[in-house]
Parts: structure tokens; sequence; C-alpha cells
């Protein structure tokens, strides 16, 4: 049977060591805050909850958007898109979801639980990656490799409610090697926590988001194989704006930021496709 895996992480703050660098990869209930500052926004609030993909190109995406909104408490939460969708049907107080999987906000929507209309952002893309000491050849065997019997755990994130974790199954299946590997699986709780596994040795591959592979101290720290567009569905991640938001303007704010020029540049820049390529 899979072997499910869950960190023992404290109020689920979810660390990542990587050699001689720190770099958090914020997992459900983790929460990155800016500090309010005196002026004319001082009690403008925004909540955004973040699939954890996303951690690396958002909080660059942040960083312009409060240097305009420098009175602006703005607080992200990173996790696993199926678990917000629970929580926000449940009343969690989130303005803006970002999902990786654009069908929760759409659920969302026909609850009636989002103000004006679902909107697409990017779309993922997944990887294979092993630490740069690993004997495995993905570069040049991509998928093959987790045959090899170096591959003894092979870390993806939990399918049941990881967009990416279903990815990386339907990618394992359409390359013919998950009859072979799905005995060595073990399971995230998102894609953070994931990258995580193996990026700290408690797996010895990975199958993530392309986005986390692209991040400085994962990319200098290992080797990746990017999985082919046409061995998985594709990964069109979407967001809304929550009926419940404190501040709807500024959460529309936020969106037509992380839609524009600016934003656009940043997830380009980690791997994302956008919408209408």
């Amino acid at each position: 049977m899979n072997v499910i895996v869950k960190g023992a992480l404290a109020a689920g703050a979810l660390i990542i060591i990587a050699a001689g660098l720190r770099v958090g990869l914020r997992e459900n209930g983790t929460v990155a805050s800016s500090t309010p500052s005196a002026g004319a926004e001082q009690q403008r609030t925004l909540t955004i909850a973040a699939a954890s993909d996303l951690k690396f190109a958002l909080d660059e995406v942040l960083v312009r958007f409060r240097a305009k909104h420098p009175g602006a408490d703005i607080q992200v939460t990173y996790g696993s898109s199926g678990n917000f969708l629970a929580q926000i049907g449940n009343g969690a107080p989130f303005d803006v979801f970002l999902s990786a999987d654009v069908a929760y906000p759409r659920e969302l929507a026909a609850q009636g639980l989002v103000a004006g209309e679902v909107f697409l952002y990017a779309v993922g893309r997944i990887v294979v990656w092993v630490p740069r000491d690993s004997p495995l050849s993905v570069e040049q065997r991509g998928m093959e490799a987790l045959r090899e019997p170096a591959a003894r755990r092979i870390a993806i994130a939990n399918p049941q409610h990881a967009p990416y974790g279903r990815a990386a199954e339907a990618a394992l299946k359409s390359q013919g090697v998950y009859d072979t590997v799905k005995e060595k699986l073990v399971l995230g709780e998102n894609i953070a926590q994931t990258a995580q596994f193996v990026q700290s040795g408690a797996a010895d591959a990975g199958i993530i988001a392309l986005a986390l592979a692209l991040a400085p101290a994962m990319r200098e720290q290992g080797h990746a194989w990017v999985v082919p567009l046409d061995a998985y569905p594709r990964m069109e991640q979407g967001g809304a704006i929550l009926k419940r938001a404190k501040d709807e303007a500024l959460a529309r704010e936020f969106r037509d930021h992380l839609l524009g020029p600016e934003g656009t540049a940043v997830l380009d820049r980690y791997g994302f496709s956008l919408p209408k390529e």
C-alpha cells in the first residue's frame, strides 16, 4: 500500500532547509504577512488563500503590490487547493482564493460564494526532481529513471486533494511506470511539502511543480526533467474574489495586478504558461 507521509509541522508551518540557504515553503495554515504602517490605507486588509506552487512567484508579485499599498495589511496562506475549498465552504475568512485547479473556484461560484467571475491566471507544469548528488539519471531517462533501485521513495502530492498530485499520478500512468513505482510513493499534503520531502532526503525523487523547481535554492541543488504536457491533463489554475471579502475593491486591485504585465512577467519567469497560450 502507498505510504502516506505527513510532516510533523508545528501549527502547519513548513520550512525547507536547503544547503546554506533556508527557503520558506509555507503550507496550509502558514501565514506570510506585511506589517501595517501608518497612512490612509491602515485599515485596509487582504487575506489570500493560495496554492503552494505559487509560494515563490506570489511572494515576488506581492513585493510590488505591497509597495503600491504601503498601509494595507496583506496576508497569504499557502496550502492545498482541495483543503482550501473545504475551508472556504465552511466559512474560512479569506478574501481571494488562488487555486491550482480552476475547478475549485468554479465549485465555490456554483455555491454562490464568489463575487464576480472566476478568472484564469496560469497553466501549471510538473517536473521530476532529484538532488544534485542523486544517482538517478532523470535528465537522460525521464520517468524511466524512477524504475531504478536507487529510487526507493518517490514523493508526490496527495491526489485526493492536491491538483499537482493528480497530475503526477496521471503522468506516471501515461508514461507506463505507475504499476512499477506505486508501492514506492510517499504522499505530501500539498506540493510544497512534497518538495520538502525530496529536498530533505525523506524521498529519493519527487514529482513537483516546475515553479518550485525554478526557485533559486532548488534550481541550484538539484536536477529536473520537465514532464511533457501531453502526459497529464492541462493544469489550468484559477482564482476568485470571495463574497465575504472585507475590502472587495482592494481584492480587485490585487487580481488586476496579478493578471497585468507585472504579475504575468513574474509567473512566466517561474515556468507558468499563461492561460491564452
